[in-house]
């Protein structure tokens, strides 16, 4: 997936980096990936299990970031939105799955914190894995008021 790649999981932090990267792309006329990860459950030993319900999941969430990102694209005038926007869920760990895409990304963006977690973190574990292992550069879209 060349160019920009934005993680969102429909918090308001995501949301924020929806944003920035849809704009970033506009400026520099890049494709933009909208990547969604349904959250998979990791086994025992660390592999991913699949449970009958993972793929129906899997679709709801690209459906929701389809929406999400919709909206947004309607607010943006035609000739600042991106040349092309693609929105794709996956099912897996986010943190992973951030990092194995952003191998052949240009930018990966994400809010400071997701939809989970603990209020009080300034970065969230899926940003902080990405800060120390992503194979692009990364940017962490900050929380309001900071």
């Amino acid at each position: 997936m060349p160019g920009i790649i934005v993680g969102i999981d429909g918090s308001a932090h995501s949301l924020k980096a929806l944003k920035w990267a849809v704009i970033e792309a506009g400026v520099r006329r890049e494709p933009l990936t909208v990547l969604t990860v349904n959250q998979a459950v990791s086994g025992y030993w660390g592999h991913i299990l699949v449970y009958p319900g993972d793929t129906e999941l899997t679709e709801k969430a690209r459906k929701l970031a389809q929406d999400e990102t919709d909206s947004l694209l309607d607010e943006i005038d035609d000739e600042a939105k991106p040349p092309a926007v693609t929105v794709r869920a996956i099912s897996g760990l986010p943190a992973e799955e951030l990092v194995n895409a952003s191998a052949d990304a240009n930018l990966i963006v994400v809010g400071s914190r997701g939809a989970g977690g603990f209020k009080r973190l300034v970065l969230g574990s899926v940003s902080t894995s990405l800060t120390h292992h992503a194979h692009c550069p990364v940017v962490v879209v900050p929380a309001d008021g900071r």
